[in-house]
């Protein structure tokens, strides 16, 4: 996968912020915080795996199935569009 050798420093970028993101939630559940905390902390990993997950997809897309110069660009945005709004 070219996008992800190519686009490698935001990926781990995320990935590490997500890494934080884990490692306070694991630290919320340990101190034994409030159940709203928790969830906040879940709603955060969750958002940030689907920001990874998207940059991937939007990559994949833009790289292996709808080369530039395919003539698609504005099918491609529409559909990275309802992708992006799926994954909030």
């Amino acid at each position: 996968m070219a996008h992800t050798t190519e686009n490698k420093k935001p990926l781990l970028n995320r990935v590490r912020r997500i890494q934080g993101q884990l490692k306070s939630l694991e630290l919320a559940l340990e101190e034994g915080s409030e159940c709203s905390a928790v969830l906040q902390q879940i709603a955060a990993v969750r958002g940030g795996i689907n920001g990874l997950m998207m940059e991937v997809i939007e990559g994949h897309l833009r790289t292996h199935l709808v080369p530039a110069d395919g003539g698609h660009a504005d099918e491609l945005d529409d559909l990275i569009k309802i992708f992006r709004s799926y994954m909030k």
